[in-house]
Order: structure tokens, then sequence, then C-alpha cells
């Protein structure tokens, strides 16, 4: 009986992943994104492809000028070409939106594995501790933390946002390991004396990780903008870095008079979020049934 009902929970397994994939692969919504998010992702693992110019090199008599030969979209007040740093500053900021999601995850799917697997003590321990981090607000904790530090790489911004962003994500976790874990087939598996580990690897988090990694891919969308504010406000990335926020920070003081050196960041800030965002309301709306059409 048991055989059976493991059988059939990895028929409905297969028939719900290629449910989900029938459902993102005729939408518009779904290619457009992941086109402009691979172009980015180009850009920041090979940007010599996209630009031959260097980042830094400058010429202060050509400050603010606009846009000229060579120089597509201008160059900004230090005298540096604007689409090179804009190609170059890609790496900085996907990287991380993208560490600090991974970093939140992993930690939410420990802990909010454990909470809602065990239960009991455990739950309530790790959901107290949930509450502690969950109680600072995500910017402000940030600026704090940030704050504090003497050096700030691309490494230590994730690490900092990605102790304020995993709560969510925990939490989450731990709703559809709840969810989960009672269910026929995790049961079954239980009844037929399969290790925990097993258990959780094979049928518990395979089946509810699902609407987590849809709603990190927004997660990686508002980090990206938080860095980006971040450093804007001067607590983020710093020179001789290179991302978006660093150039909005620099842009801001002349912006009147060399808009360009402001607009073409904030345009590829905006249609990267954008696209995350748009991408993981796709993938949250396919793993759920009733966004199945």
């Amino acid at each position: 009986m048991t055989d059976a009902v493991l059988l059939q929970t990895v028929d409905e397994d297969v028939i719900a992943r290629r449910g989900v994939w029938a459902t993102v692969r005729r939408r518009v919504l779904f290619w457009l994104p992941l086109a402009v998010l691979a172009v980015l992702l180009l850009m920041a693992i090979v940007p010599q492809l996209f630009s031959s110019a260097d980042p830094r090199a400058c010429d202060i008599s050509a400050s603010a000028r606009p846009s000229s030969p060579g120089h597509p979209f201008g160059q900004d007040l230090q005298g540096c070409d604007v689409y090179a740093n804009v190609v170059h500053g890609a790496r900085a900021s996907l990287s991380v939106g993208l560490v600090c999601t991974l970093i939140a995850l992993v930690i939410a799917v420990g802990v909010g594995t454990v909470a809602g697997y065990v239960g009991g003590w455990a739950d309530s321990i790790l959901a107290r501790l949930t509450d502690v981090f969950l109680g600072f607000p995500f910017l402000l904790g940030a600026i704090v933390v940030l704050n504090s530090l003497g050096k700030r790489s691309v490494l230590s911004v994730s690490l900092v946002l990605a102790v304020f962003s995993w709560p969510t994500l925990a939490r989450m976790v731990r709703t559809t390991v709840r969810a989960t874990r009672d269910a026929e087939y995790v049961q079954a598996a239980k009844a037929m004396g399969f290790p925990t580990t097993r258990i959780l690897s094979h049928y518990v988090l395979p089946n509810a990780v699902g609407p987590v990694l849809a709603v990190a891919t927004l997660t990686v969308g508002g980090v990206i903008v938080a860095e980006s504010t971040l450093t804007f406000l001067g607590l983020g990335l710093r020179a001789p870095s290179i991302s978006w926020g660093l150039q909005l920070a620099t842009a801001q003081s002349r912006f009147q008079q060399a808009p360009h050196t402001l607009i073409y960041p904030a345009i590829f800030l905006a249609a990267t979020v954008l696209s995350l965002i748009t991408l993981g309301d796709v993938l949250r709306d396919a793993v759920n049934p009733k966004g199945r059409s």
C-alpha cells in the first residue's frame, strides 16, 4: 500500500511540474523578462562583450559631456564613459541581489524546515528568533550595521542585507513544510522506515520549496533596490567599486546640468527590478494551482 502511495506521489509531482512549465512557457510575461535578465546576466559576467571602454579611464576636461561619438550615454562628472560604467556596474548590483538572496534562502530553508517538520519546542524557539529579526525595519537595520563597518564589499553588503531578508522566507518555508509533512506520501515514507534526511530531501522539500523560490525572485529585485538606496545614501558600496547605486549617488548633485548621468543607470536598474518582479509574479502564479489556466 505504501509503495502505491509513493508511486502515485511521483506521478503527481511529474504532472504538477509539467503543469507549471505548460503554464509559464506560453506567457509572454515569462519569456520577455527572462530574455532581459539573460542579457543583463551576460553583461555582468562578460562586460567586454558589450563595451571595450575602460570605465575608469576618465577625461576631466569632458566632464558631464552629453552623448557623443564613442560615448553613446555621454560622460559623467569625472569624464568617465557612462555606458562603460553602466555595463560594468551590472556585476556588482546583480551580485549583491543574487548572493544576498542565496544566503537568505539557505538560512530560511534550514530554519523553516526544522521549525515546520520538527514542531514543538524547536518551532517555538525558531519562531521567536524569526520574530526578533522581523522586529528590525529592513533598511534601518541595514543602515545601522553597515554604518559600523569600515570596509564594504559586495560580500559584506550581501551578508548584512541577508541577515534582515531571511525571516519572511523562513516563515513561508515553515508554512509549506507544515502543510507537506502530514501528506499521505510522507506518512508512507515514514512507515517504510526511510531516514529523516531522505524524507526531507525527496518528499518534503521538493514540494514545499517551489512557492518560496518564486518569491525569492521578487526578493532579488528588492535587494538590488535596497543596495542602490544604501549606496545612494553613502552607506553601501564605495569606490573603486562600480555599481548603479554609486552612479546614481554621484550623479544626483548635478542632475539638472547633466541628467544623462543619472537617467541611464536608473533605466538599467528599473529594467532589472521590473523584470525580476514580473518573472517572480509569473512563477508564483504558476506554482499555485489556482493560478494555472
